[in-house]
């Protein structure tokens, strides 16, 4: 095990794995997602030694990085299956969309800072991901045009149910998303499609930045 990751980076990795297997069985396949993505490659180097903990991590545009376990929490819930089209509401260091790569068929994530967008674009082609498309836009609709999804998943809180992204999904399909008010916490949601409804199961609390609607002026 590990054996992809460089030696100074074992043991968080390892403290990571213990963290989420003292939290229930986690799907192999996830395990090996999240091994073959070099994590301290999305972050800062000061963050490095930090970089498998479960603590939110600044990045720039003056967004932050959600902690491991909760990213692997999150993507552990949507069972992406291969041959998935996945969309993602808010790439910021596109570490989550390296790590859903490796596991569906497509990934199209989205970002309304164009730096944030152009990083993770180039992080990507450095490790050779070519399932990853990368769009600097507004996501705060989802992405209609470009749709059905069969997984959607938004890092950025909505204030009520956003029922507009059913139209977007395949039968069957699942989003993920924070529903709450921008201060205080929100209710990760998990949202199945079933016929022209949503099932919901509500897996955790999280504290997120509400969804903001445009794309940044000048970042």
């Amino acid at each position: 095990m590990n054996q992809g990751l460089p030696i100074d980076d074992r043991e968080g990795f390892a403290a990571f794995l213990l963290r989420l297997r003292g939290r229930g069985t986690v799907p192999k396949a996830l395990i090996a997602a999240f091994e073959a993505t070099p994590r301290r490659g999305f972050l800062a180097a000061q963050f490095h030694q930090i970089a498998w903990s479960d603590r939110m991590l600044p990045i720039e545009c003056g967004e932050a990085i959600e902690g491991a376990d909760m990213q692997a929490a999150v993507i552990a819930a949507l069972t992406i299956e291969q041959g998935n089209r996945v969309l993602e509401i808010g790439t910021g260091s596109g570490y989550t969309s390296a790590v859903m790569s490796r596991l569906a068929a497509r990934v199209i994530t989205t970002d309304r800072y164009k730096t944030l967008a152009e990083q993770a674009r180039q992080r990507f082609e450095a490790l050779g991901i070519g399932n990853v498309i990368v769009r600097h836009a507004d996501g705060s609709g989802g992405l209609p045009n470009e749709g059905p999804f069969d997984r959607i998943v938004a890092w950025a809180a909505f204030d009520s149910l956003p029922r507009f992204l059913l139209d977007q999904l395949s039968s069957g399909g699942i989003v993920i998303a924070p529903i709450g008010p921008e201060e205080g916490e929100q209710v990760l949601a998990k949202l199945t499609k079933v016929g022209s409804r949503f099932e919901r199961e509500d897996i955790g609390l999280v504290r997120l930045q509400p969804i903001l609607r445009g794309v940044a002026a000048v970042i």
